[in-house]
């Protein structure tokens, strides 16, 4: 193949889906892997597809030669936080050995660029509400834990290769593609916003709050929800940067502010126009009181300007994407 190609790995899930659309629309050349266990083959649309792990060495490999990749951009993972905690084998074995597999190949394969997806699980519980990319990394569950070591390896490559990256620290993505043509399909979904959707389109007989005893103003957890097209762009912006000849660095993905567990729920009982039928549950295990980022070297290094930084704008997209798989269940 004359052109080289950006192989996107969990391209058929949440995040990486609406990173492809947005790839796609700047006439990028994309395939995408995945193993189709979360992730959907209608999300990747007409988007190139090879059904497989990221852990198979020899599938990596192939896919990497014959699309002449030259571009990764890493999603595939396990990503429930107390699911970690009960199983984290699981989260080793996919989020970190599988990441092994992946850059050995990169190496082998002389990939130039790689985009990581991490997680504002590595801080664990911050010191103060917020976190910097300079905050201590003290993970509290396997998810943070299995996503830092993945860093450190690409730190430790990147040191003795040609390969650069950029790794995002996400915080908590919520929201679907504006046009409604894509977005979170993930069976028994555990973030807030789509579960408190499926409970506004009958999907749910209620929605939970873990945890009412938080230091907090409203005793309710604080975490800063990014829109899911802000956070593929960020990736995109990435991207560029390293073609650009941008060194490697890591650096946090969010708004700079937090809501409340409760602020979100009146959020969709606010752009549903009904009531929620809430109940309040104990704690969930690995689950930090607030966690909102600082994200200004995002800005500053890679230029990267969010566009739907309001709660409800959030909201209301991912409350049509409910509402049409309440017609068209994928």
């Amino acid at each position: 193949m004359s052109r080289a190609s950006i192989l996107v790995t969990g391209g058929a899930g949440y995040i990486g889906s609406h990173t492809v659309l947005q790839l796609r629309a700047q006439g990028e050349q994309v395939v995408v892997l995945d193993d189709l266990s979360t992730g959907f083959r209608q999300a990747v649309l007409d988007t190139p597809l090879v059904v497989g792990k990221v852990g198979d060495r020899d599938l990596v490999r192939e896919t990497l030669r014959v699309h002449a990749v030259d571009t990764v951009l890493h999603f595939a993972a396990h990503t429930i936080v107390p699911e970690s905690v009960s199983n984290p084998l699981k989260y080793y074995g996919n989020n970190t050995c599988s990441t092994r597999t992946l850059l050995e190949c990169c190496v082998e394969s002389d990939v130039r660029n790689f985009v990581f997806s991490s997680t504002a699980a590595v801080y664990g519980i911050p010191p103060e509400e917020f976190a910097a990319e300079s905050s201590p990394t003290a993970p509290i569950n396997a998810y943070g834990t299995s996503k830092l070591m993945s860093e450190w390896m690409l730190r430790d490559v990147a040191a003795a290769s040609s390969l650069r990256y950029v790794a995002l620290r996400y915080f908590n993505v919520a929201g679907s593609d504006s046009g409604g043509r894509i977005g979170q399909a993930t069976r028994k979904a555990t973030l807030l916003v789509k579960v408190a959707c499926e409970a506004a389109v009958g999907k749910r007989p209620h929605v939970s709050i873990y945890g009412t005893d938080y230091a907090t103003p409203d005793g309710t957890g604080i975490r800063d929800y990014i829109h899911v097209e802000d956070l593929a762009s960020a990736h995109l912006d990435a991207l560029t940067y390293l073609r650009r000849g941008g060194n490697p660095v890591v650096l946090n993905v969010g708004y700079g502010h937090g809501y409340s567990v409760r602020e979100v729920l009146q959020s969709v009982e606010r752009v549903a126009g009904h009531r929620l039928n809430i109940r309040e549950e104990p704690r969930r295990p690995g689950d930090p009181p607030s966690l909102v980022a600082r994200a200004d070297r995002i800005r500053s290094e890679l230029g990267w300007r969010p566009r739907l930084d309001n709660l409800d704008t959030i909201v209301a997209t991912a409350l049509n994407w409910e509402q049409r798989l309440a017609r068209e269940p994928w």
